[in-house]
């Protein structure tokens, strides 16, 4: 090479490096911004093994404040992911609106490995494709601003890199024998690239950026570059006052076979004698279930809603009566804290996903961004009315993952509730039970019966039906949740045999 070729060269890596440097300036800047203006910022890092996803996240970050960022690196899932839906371990690290999440590869890893390895069905894999654009959808409508690159190279530059690796004693081991099976099914995996491409592309909102990295210094320009121009967009548009795009379906879903509260008969009842010979066989069945549920493997939920003072916790004690306590939980819902607020507002629910084998029951859940939080006026519109296909899309992934999932709306009439509200405040002992806020939403009874309508309307899905329980009677509420669950998990079970 002359010299004068060299110094042409080494001026033109000066002037990509002033420029790298420059843009990480503004990368610093536009992270503090969108922390300032509360938008979360979710990066994704795949590619080529030896295509320089660690440099190019080292180039990402250097500029940036360490305390507003989070590097997740992704390998196959751990013991108790396996247990877990696809999803869960990345809903878990999805990002707030106080610090960006970063992945060194993601929830595409895998699932490539999977199509590769022929190891998925085609049905499976459709199943995965449209969780994976929910989940991003989700996000997207909360405000997250996605970026999803991929870092390329020809197979053989990847040769060459490995061999580099390979010879040094101190990266060697980064070249295993799976990074050279992917590597000898260059091709297979390329192809099934382009497919993901295709399937999970999204232009305006998580399109995919394929970066040539075979010069790793105009890759980074262009990366940076990225980041800059679209982060740049969104602050500004915040700035100026608009929040985000609400993407709500044209038309929102409806159940012709929902129930209804206007057709309960809340006279039903049951007698004292009956209902202790119903607790102790229904008791020893759940006991019995709730072991093969374990045995099985078999993830459950159960979602109880309704009116206060409509017995929600009663219920719950006498269903878990006779279970083991290592295999179920009980999660009361109330207002989310400061940690849940800067998050999507699903992302609390998934966390506390059971593991297969394990119940989880929530004693209210979800449904309250369209019912409380609709009434209440904590939430827009648009958001309570998204709202009704991301909590469809959640329930059907949990299905599609093999849960037993039972909702119960426990429903007591207004005079009901009013005699207990009262037998509350004359008990000492139940007097905690009772709250201002109590009194103020039964003010708004009209209110929350039109939005539970609404919510049995538009949530009553065949993977996840509404069950209307007659409150007034206890004794009849609770033996009617007993058999609904446990046909549930029969029901489930005959499905896994």
């Amino acid at each position: 090479m002359s010299d004068q070729l060299i110094d042409k060269t080494d001026k033109s890596k000066k002037a990509l490096k002033r420029k790298i440097e420059q843009l990480g300036e503004e990368v610093g800047y536009l992270q503090r911004k969108c922390r300032e203006l509360g938008i979360p910022v979710l990066i994704v890092v795949e590619g080529w093994s030896a295509a320089g996803k660690g440099s190019m996240i080292n180039k990402i970050i250097q500029p940036l404040d360490p305390r507003g960022f989070k590097v997740t690196c992704i390998s196959s899932p751990s013991m108790d992911e396996q247990f877990r839906p696809f999803l869960w371990r990345f809903w878990r690290r999805t990002p707030s609106a106080e610090k960006m999440a970063i992945f060194d590869r993601s929830w595409y890893r895998n699932l490539l490995d999977e199509v590769v390895d022929g190891n998925l069905k085609e049905q499976d894999l459709e199943k995965a494709y449209t969780d994976i654009r929910s989940f991003e959808r989700q996000l997207r409508d909360s405000g997250t601003v996605i970026f999803k690159f991929f870092l390329d190279i020809s197979k053989k530059e990847q040769s060459q890199r490995l061999q580099t690796l390979r010879e040094n004693p101190n990266t060697s081991w980064r070249v295993d024998d799976g990074v050279l099976a992917r590597h000898y099914k260059y091709d297979e995996y390329k192809a099934a690239s382009k497919e993901m491409f295709k399937e999970t592309d999204v232009v305006d909102g998580a399109h995919w950026q394929e970066i040539d990295t075979t010069k790793f210094l105009p890759a980074t320009v262009k990366t940076l570059q990225i980041l800059v121009d679209l982060l740049r967009n969104k602050v500004d548009k915040r700035k100026g006052g608009l929040k985000f795009n609400r993407n709500i379906p044209a038309k929102l879903p409806t159940r012709k076979t929902a129930p209804s509260l206007g057709k309960v008969d809340t006279s039903l009842s049951l007698g004292k004698d009956e209902y202790r010979k119903k607790l102790v066989t229904r008791q020893k069945r759940i006991h019995e279930l709730h072991n093969e549920l374990y045995r099985l493997r078999i993830p459950m939920v159960i979602v109880y809603e309704g009116w206060d003072a409509a017995g929600k916790g009663g219920n719950i004690r006498r269903l878990t009566e006779e279970m083991d306590p290592r295999g179920y939980e009980v999660i009361p819902i109330s207002a989310p804290n400061d940690v849940e607020k800067v998050h999507h507002y699903l992302w609390r629910f998934w966390t506390e996903f059971p593991k297969a084998g394990h119940l989880t029951i929530f004693d209210r859940s979800w449904y309250g961004r369209v019912l409380v939080e609709r009434v209440e006026g904590f939430c827009g519109e648009n958001d309570w009315k998204q709202a009704y296909r991301e909590i469809n899309e959640m329930e059907e992934n949990f299905h599609n993952y093999g849960t037993a999932l039972v909702k119960f709306w426990v429903h007591i009439d207004k005079d009901e509730q009013l005699k207990r509200f009262e037998a509350r405040k004359e008990n000492p002992a139940k007097l905690w039970k009772l709250h201002e806020e109590d009194w103020r939403n039964r003010e708004k009874w009209d209110l929350y019966e039109e939005a539970a309508e609404e919510m049995f309307l538009r949530t009553h899905t065949p993977f996840a039906p509404w069950t209307i329980i007659e409150g007034n009677c206890k004794r009849y509420a609770r033996i009617k949740s007993m058999d609904v669950v446990i046909e549930a998990i029969e029901k489930k079970i005959e499905e896994k045999a």
